[in-house]
């Protein structure tokens, strides 16, 4: 299985740092094959349809979009989905 691609979208906001942190948190607890990748660029984010930050790409589908926050739990099972 191919390595996972999470993006985090967002211009570096408090909300968009908190979102990252979060995912690569989760990331390195459950040892995932998982590169994280933070995308600033405004035309990149808007490619995805986002108009409200931070948002949340797991293998080029978009999960999460604004706040809140998705919790560990919610991130740990979207990135699972992508693993098996």
């Amino acid at each position: 299985m191919a390595k996972v691609k999470i993006k985090v979208l967002g211009p570096g906001c408090p909300k968009c740092q908190a979102l990252e942190r979060r995912v690569r948190e989760v990331v390195e607890k459950n040892n995932f094959d998982a590169e994280v990748i933070k995308v600033e660029n405004l035309m990149d984010i808007m490619k995805y349809g986002v108009m409200i930050t931070p948002a949340l790409v797991i293998n080029e589908k978009l999960y999460a979009s604004g706040t809140p926050l998705p919790s560990t739990d919610k991130l740990t099972d979207w990135i699972k989905q992508h693993l098996d």
